[in-house]
């Protein structure tokens, strides 16, 4: 659920939405959501200064203590294995 919220929101910041994906690694204490776009895309993904990828990861910490968990949100250039 909250991988397609990442999701949905990289997609919108990109220029190739096609290749945005979302890994999910569950770990003891919380969830790692890795986010992968295309090399040309990345610098759109983190934003100036870090701006967008501070707002995604704002809002998935946001999203998901509501649900009682919590996550992390990194940022990669392609697709994780």
């Amino acid at each position: 659920m909250l991988e397609d919220f990442i999701a949905f929101m990289a997609q919108h910041l990109v220029e190739r939405p096609e290749s945005v994906q979302v890994a999910v690694e569950d770990e003891e204490e919380r969830t790692r959501y890795i986010l992968s776009v295309a090399a040309e895309d990345l610098g759109r993904a983190i934003g100036k200064d870090g701006r967008n990828a501070k707002a995604m990861r704002t809002l998935l910490t946001a999203s998901a203590a509501m649900r009682g968990k919590r996550a992390v949100l990194e940022i990669a250039n392609e697709p994780s294995a």
